[in-house]
């Protein structure tokens, strides 16, 4: 029995491993900010008071802890993150049932970390990394633990606003004890603030986090936004099939009423955390992993026990189909890509063009940089800060507080969500000198072209073009430019 359960883990964690692993040459829109907010921090610079930070901070404190580096450093994180996940979900259901149903959980999880859209699956971002704290805080409240259930409810949301449903969740597991959760929950969060206060970080955490938090909740992309949610749902649920059948079967034939009831509340508190603002975009999603795996486990069970033969056979087939489904959709890609990497040659897929198109601009900026130089990017392209590890040139050191257009729509609207307030910041943003500046919107997006704005037009005029990488390009110093 040791024996088999060694070799699970071993099996388990090597799968997370070479999946994360053939990602190793990108760099996801979802992490990359947060890597390039740890290289600015390594660089002496204060989140928020000197660098636009729209996360609470402790995502970019764990990628201070490998340097910000992307390549295999940042893959080997998200194994470990993702292998501990696994191993908290197998105690968590072991300690609610058995280990049977431990193992299942952590197969689920695994198995949906693995198998769905690598966006949402692979990158080391606060939705994926909020599922150890998020799974950590229910298993102690449910083990009556609630100073230590709340502390690391505290932690999950001093990495993800969201963490704060993570809170509501304990207290639905140990409601007596609300004081104490309350009192753990503040520990984290009365520290954060107060290092934030003492290093005058406070009201421009307030700004960033919390104010362009709720204008970017607020205004939904698209005209037909709960639609296109509902679809996102849609989708998740069909790849995520064998996952929500099985939470269903426990939902439907679990006999401990009032377990059912908290591990549905559950859910239902997760789902709703996952659709703040109308998007179910597919990393927020992640939310909703903790409960369904740890429901769905113990339905797995139940579904085995099944005194009906031919009911358990009919659904045992339709949860090997579903997982095959999603299995044949997204397994292939990881064969592509260690195929690619193995031959030294760049990704030829649609979803990393911009990333491959950003490694192209940093090495045409590593070439123009000198010691001291710095950059500011001209759209959302974090990525480039990662791969020249520059410092930035001020605060302002990306377009979406300068246009008021989030990034999960600038490429296609110009649509401010609050032109006061970029005006504002583009008054700060002229009050800098970078050596370089990287323009990979205006191309995408020429309503929101750099040229187009009457209160850079002077800044900008002092910069020549340097050269292109794709429609991205890169502009430094005139006077550096000239002969």
């Amino acid at each position: 029995m040791q024996r088999a359960s060694l070799w699970f883990w071993v099996s388990l964690t090597g799968l997370l491993l070479l999946s994360r692993l053939c990602h190793a040459n990108i760099l996801w829109a979802d992490e990359d900010y947060h890597l390039a907010a740890a290289i600015q921090t390594l660089h002496g610079k204060m989140l928020y008071r000197d660098l636009w930070y729209d996360k609470p901070p402790l995502t970019a404190m764990v990628a201070v802890l490998f340097g910000g580096w992307w390549g295999w450093p940042l893959r080997i994180a998200g194994t470990v993150v993702a292998a501990v996940s696994c191993a908290l979900a197998f105690r968590f259901a072991s300690g609610v049932w058995c280990r049977r149903e431990g193992y299942w959980a952590a197969g689920l999880l695994a198995f949906s970390l693995i198998f769905y859209l690598p966006s949402a699956t692979i990158p080391l971002e606060p939705d994926t990394l909020m599922i150890l704290p998020h799974l950590a805080a229910v298993y102690l409240a449910w083990k009556h633990r609630p100073v230590a259930a709340g502390f690391v409810a505290g932690l999950a949301f001093a990495m993800n606003i969201k963490g704060a449903a993570v809170l509501l969740v304990c207290l639905i597991f140990s409601p007596a004890a609300w004081p104490l959760l309350l009192a753990g929950f503040l520990i984290p969060n009365v520290v954060l603030l107060a290092w934030l206060v003492s290093q005058h970080a406070f009201s421009a955490y307030l700004e960033s986090v919390w104010r362009w938090g709720f204008l970017y909740a607020g205004a939904p992309p698209g005209d037909s936004a709960v639609e296109s949610a509902l679809v996102r749902l849609r989708n998740w649920l069909g790849f995520h099939a064998p996952l929500a059948f099985a939470a269903g079967w426990y939902f439907v034939r679990a006999k401990d009423s009032s377990g059912r009831v908290r591990m549905l509340a559950w859910a239902t508190i997760s789902l709703a955390a996952a659709g703040v603002g109308w998007r179910f975009s597919p990393h927020y999603l992640n939310q909703l992993l903790p409960p369904l795996v740890i429901a769905g486990a113990r339905g797995i069970c139940l579904l085995a026990g099944e005194m009906r033969a031919m009911v358990r056979r009919v659904a045992v087939v339709a949860l090997i189909v579903a997982a095959l489904v999603a299995t044949i959709r997204f397994g292939p890609r990881y064969f592509l890509l260690a195929a690619d990497d193995i031959a030294g040659r760049p990704h030829s897929w649609r979803d990393v063009a911009l990333d491959q198109e950003s490694r192209q601009a940093a090495a045409l900026v590593r070439t123009l940089a000198k010691e001291g130089d710095t950059i500011f990017i001209w759209g959302y392209r974090p990525n480039l800060v990662v791969y020249t590890r520059l410092p930035v040139a001020s605060r302002m050191w990306e377009s979406q507080p300068l246009t008021g257009v989030p990034a999960d729509r600038h490429l296609r609207d110009a649509s401010s969500v609050d032109p006061d307030w970029a005006r504002q910041n583009r008054a700060e943003l002229v009050r800098s000198s970078p050596s370089i500046i990287v323009d990979g919107l205006s191309a995408y997006n020429p309503r929101l072209d750099i040229r187009g704005y009457p209160d850079l037009a002077a800044w900008f005029q002092r910069y020549c073009l340097a050269g292109r990488a794709g429609l991205t390009s890169v502009y430094q110093l005139c006077a550096r430019a000239a002969p």
